[in-house]
This record gives C-alpha cells, structure tokens and sequence, in this order.
C-alpha cells in the first residue's frame, strides 16, 4: 500500500513491504532551481524492487538511506536499494549489533533476508540532514531498539512531522520485549522529544497508520 502526506512545502510518501508490513518512508521537498525533487529514504525493509519503482514513479532524487533502528524488518532492502540508487547509508552505532546479526533474526521467523553490508555513515544525536529545503533532525529514542532514532522535520511556521519507526504507534507504543528493550526508557524518550512537538505534528510510524502528537497525547493508554 502506498500513500502520500503534504505538510507545507513538504512532502512524505509510505509504502507498506513484506510480510511483517514495515513501512518504508519517503521525503521531500519542493523541487529546486533544477526542477528536481529531492529527499531521503527512510528505512527500507522489503521488497527492494518495488522499492526502487516507487521512489522512480515519485521522481525524487534520494540523497541517502536513513535508519530508524537495525531490526530486520527495516533493513532488509538496504543492499539492494543502495546498490540501485547509488546512496550512501546511516545508522546509529549503537545499532550496529542488531544490524549484524538480522539475517539471524530473519531466520527465527523463517523468513528470506539479504544481509547488508556495514552502514557508510553513523548517526549523531541532533544531526540534521538536509536535502534541497528539506531539513530532518536525528533525536535519540532508544527503548524499542538500542540505537533507535526519530527523524523530525519541519520549515517554520507550516506544519511538521516526525518519522517514528517503532517508537510511537497509532494507539500504541513500540514492544519492548526483544533484546535491548526497555519500556521505561521508551516512554521517557517518548515524552522527551515526541510530545514536546506541537500537537499538530504528524507522526509516520514503521507499522500500520499515521497519527498525530496531539492524538497520541490525548488517547493512547500507554502515555496516561
């Protein structure tokens, strides 16, 4: 399943891949003096085919991959993504384990995995990546995944939004029974850099459907 959000100037789009359902995320900004389009490309987790067709048919000009966290299901179209866009990578250190070992994980569900190789780059706390006027913020958000991170983005005075990954969900909050998680934590970190948003933030999870700061704030049982 595809769909597309505008919020100002900005624009995202998510494709739902594979079996586990991840959403791979795709965002851009207006198109510059040269009429192209371009933005980066937010954890892709399956189907790399369809992957590469999609970001095509959008004509957006992906200047890097960027990772929430390493579990399989958001980096298992990583290589040959890459590999076809000609991009580099970015992933937190602290993920490097999980991101290792996910042919591994794949494996426990009995499900096909190409292992990828090393990221190219690593993600600092508050790095900001931009692409054209399109400006994205890397705040840490572990609890779900050591080294998760959330991309938040946004030009003054429209609205923003936020690239969750499996921190926050619509009703919801990331699992925190596999290795490395820590419910705790994950609700700090949530409160921490997710609800001190504007309630109008959007909110673009790794599973199932957007939601907004102010929505989660005011009904999800997990935050009460």
């Amino acid at each position: 399943m595809t769909s597309i959000y505008t919020h100002g100037d900005l624009q995202v789009s998510t494709l739902t891949t594979g079996p586990v359902q991840e959403n791979a995320a795709l965002v851009w900004g207006p198109p510059g003096a040269d009429g192209q389009k371009q933005g980066f490309l937010i954890d892709p987790g399956d189907e790399p085919e369809r992957i590469v067709a999609w970001v095509a048919e959008l004509g957006v000009q992906v200047q890097a991959i960027l990772l929430t966290h390493a579990h399989f299901d958001h980096i298992g179209a990583v290589q040959p993504v890459r590999e076809a866009l000609k991009v580099p990578v970015y992933a937190h250190p602290d993920g490097a384990e999980l991101y290792r070992a996910g042919a591994q994980s794949a494996a426990r569900w009995n499900l096909p995995f190409v292992q990828p190789e090393a990221p190219d780059h690593e993600i600092a706390p508050g790095q900001t990546f931009t692409a054209g006027s399109l400006s994205l913020t890397a705040r840490d958000l572990p609890g779900h995944a050591p080294g998760h991170v959330v991309f938040v983005a946004g030009i003054e005075g429209q609205p923003g939004f936020a690239v969750v990954g499996d921190t926050l969900f619509q009703g919801s909050v990331g699992r925190t029974d596999l290795p490395g998680g820590d419910h705790d934590l994950l609700i700090l970190g949530i409160r921490r850099e997710l609800l001190s948003l504007p309630d109008d933030t959007a909110i673009y999870p790794g599973h199932g459907e957007p939601s907004t700061v102010g929505q989660e704030r005011r009904s999800n049982p997990y935050l009460r």
